[in-house]
């Protein structure tokens, strides 16, 4: 197998996880919101012909959602996001995959198709990028490995797809649709099933 697809995820604990969303409906609530955006990320990730790894940001966990069967476990390296993500893709091209795909762990509409396409695409570009409405990404994919694109970032902000993609246009670049990830209680508005699940309707509405 020449795939790997890398899962970033912080560990699902108490007011340390969906801290923005938790304002609006308190630290329980964002962490069982977590907690179900996490499974729907394993199971679309179940879905992919890829070597699948999960970091985790703390430390790692055995019997949870994340499979042995299905994941190999990691440990985040780095003072930053960029750091971690630029040393995960390191470790794996040191391995000697050939095409390597990070996600979030926070995306309803990630789905398993989209990250095929995204694979697909890596046969004749050398990176490719899913940009996140809020101005960051969702996914990010690489033939070989691009430092600068996790160096000189304010991550976190509406900045880091502009500025990503800037250090990606001398490469051969594809980009995906652009997707709505979960930061705010806002971003639930759109899911209906959703909100109805966690009985946010009217919250939403408040807000």
């Amino acid at each position: 197998m020449d795939k790997a697809l890398i899962i970033f995820t912080r560990n699902p604990e108490l007011g340390k996880c969906k801290t923005r969303l938790a304002k609006s409906v308190g630290d329980q609530e964002a962490l069982n919101i977590y907690k179900h955006l996490l499974q729907h990320t394993s199971n679309v990730a179940k879905m992919v012909d890829a070597n699948r790894y999960v970091f985790y940001s703390e430390d790692i966990q055995q019997n949870d959602l994340w499979d042995n069967a299905y994941f190999s476990k990691a440990l985040q390296e780095g003072n930053n996001l960029g750091e971690r993500m630029g040393n995960a893709f390191k470790m794996l091209f040191e391995k000697k995959y050939k095409k390597i795909i990070i996600v979030g762990s926070d995306l309803l509409d990630l789905n398993a198709e989209l990250i095929r396409d995204a694979f697909n695409k890596l046969e004749e570009n050398q990176a490719v990028i899913g940009p996140a409405e809020d101005g960051g990404y969702y996914l990010l994919g690489m033939t070989r490995l691009i430092e600068k694109v996790f160096k000189n970032k304010e991550w976190g902000t509406d900045t880091v797809y502009n500025d990503t993609v800037s250090d990606l246009m001398l490469d051969n670049l594809s980009i995906l649709e652009t997707l709505n990830d979960i930061d705010y209680l806002e971003d639930l508005a759109p899911y209906a099933d959703f909100n109805y699940l966690f009985n946010l309707e009217s919250r939403i509405k408040q807000e």
